[in-house]
Formats: structure tokens, sequence, C-alpha cells
């Protein structure tokens, strides 16, 4: 079944009750915020903004790449492994239907999408879930909230998360920049990287480096076994995530 998109009408907002999340202030959620560090920094962050909505679940995924091969799109989440990789059909199979300005619309006003009846959920959770996108540079990401039933997300609530989440992400990206590689990529080996991600072929890449097609071929051999991929998409991938080119 495909996802399905839709705003709750006022009558069903009107008949669910918004989320009670008094327990925690928007002043008290910057400062839970500012406390998260190290390597949990991101999962932490995510569910403090989950708690401050009122939401039960968090997925955070690469919307620009939400269309390639595998769950390499997920960028961090505490649902159930099998209802993501379930949702994953589901959200490639959506995205692929939406235009780019719905796309860019979608970052002033987040969205409700309903999960198809034959997905397994935990006990007590909502099909419907929220999704808020934002951007960090060039990078479009989406959070999607998933909450208990008959609970109605607070809108305001979602708009700061949805600010707050594009905080999250830029301080993470920034953060993991600072942070020992222990891929440890050459010069020559960034540049194979970077010319694969350009879309060239090793006979092109040989050409422009001046040096064989099989030694591109040993030098992007050993960009994907120290970085644990098994492609040149995945690498490429891999690549964009890590900010390498």
């Amino acid at each position: 079944m495909d996802m399905q998109i839709s705003q709750v009408s006022k009558g069903d907002r009107d008949a669910r009750p918004i989320a009670s999340t008094g327990a925690m202030s928007r002043e008290q959620l910057i400062l839970q915020l500012n406390a998260v560090s190290g390597p949990s920094y991101l999962q932490d962050g995510l569910h403090a903004l989950a708690s401050y909505a009122g939401a039960s679940h968090y997925l955070l995924v690469r919307s620009d790449l939400v269309q390639e091969s595998g769950l390499d799109f997920v960028i961090s989440s505490d649902w159930p492994f099998d209802l993501v990789r379930r949702l994953a059909t589901e959200l490639i199979s959506g995205y692929g239907r939406i235009g780019e300005l719905e796309r860019c619309m979608a970052l002033f006003q987040p969205s409700l999408a309903a999960l198809p009846d034959d997905i397994a959920l935990p006990d007590g959770v909502g099909r419907q879930y929220h999704i808020l996108s934002f951007n960090v540079g060039r990078t479009r990401f989406s959070l999607l909230l998933l909450a208990r039933e008959s609970v109605t997300l607070s809108p305001e609530r979602l708009r700061d998360v949805g600010l707050l989440s594009g905080y999250l992400a830029s301080s993470t990206r920034c953060f993991e920049g600072r942070l020992e590689r222990d891929f440890d990529l050459t010069e020559r080996e960034l540049e194979c990287l970077f010319w694969i991600a350009e879309g060239k072929t090793s006979d092109e890449i040989a050409m422009i480096l001046g040096i064989s097609r099989n030694t591109i071929n040993n030098y992007i051999t050993s960009v994907m076994r120290k970085t644990a991929t098994k492609t040149r998409s995945e690498a490429i991938a891999f690549a964009v995530r890590n900010n390498l080119v």
C-alpha cells in the first residue's frame, strides 16, 4: 500500500487530545540540548526533541539519499528495525512521486503520513506520524515522529522541533568533523573518490590523474575497504554523509 500523506482535518484535531508535554519547557529543552555531548550526542538530542514534542519514537533520514539502495539514508532512529525496513519501501515510493516544489514547501509546514495497515506497530503507538523537513546547508533531512494513539502533537512544539533539529544536525556534523577518522583516506584515494562522485569511470579518472586504470581501481578498492562499503554508489553516499566530497 502506498504511503498517503495528508493534513489532519480540523475535526480530527478537535477530537483528539493534544499531547501533554508540560513537563519540559522550551528553555529546559535548550538547556538539555546544551548538556548532551559525546558519541551519543545526536541520539540523546533527538530523544530530547521527541520528548518535548510529545512523540514516542523518532527517525531521522537524509531525504536526498532516500532513493539509494538499502537503508543508507537512515541517520538515527529508535523505531523498531523491522518497522524501519518496512517503511523504507513506502518512503522511496512516496518520495519519487513528490515534485521538487512540494519538497521545498515541506520545509515550511509539518505534514502527516499514515503507515500502511499491514505494518505491525509497538503497543499503543498510533499509525500516523509527523514529518518535519529541514536543510543543513545543501543537505535535506526529514525527522519522522511517531506518537501514542489518540494523541495530536502540538503544532507550536513541532515548529520548535523543526528549527532545533536543523541546529542539532548542523552541530553534530561539526562535532563529527572533529573526531579522529579511523578510515584515514590518502590524498590520492580522496581524489579518486571525488571523481567517482562526479560520475567518472576508471578510464576517465586514469586520464585525468595521469596514472594507469589498474592503479585507479586499486585506489577505489582501498577506499571501499576502509569505508566498509561494497559498491561505488555506497562509497559515494558515505563520502557525502561524511563531508568528504
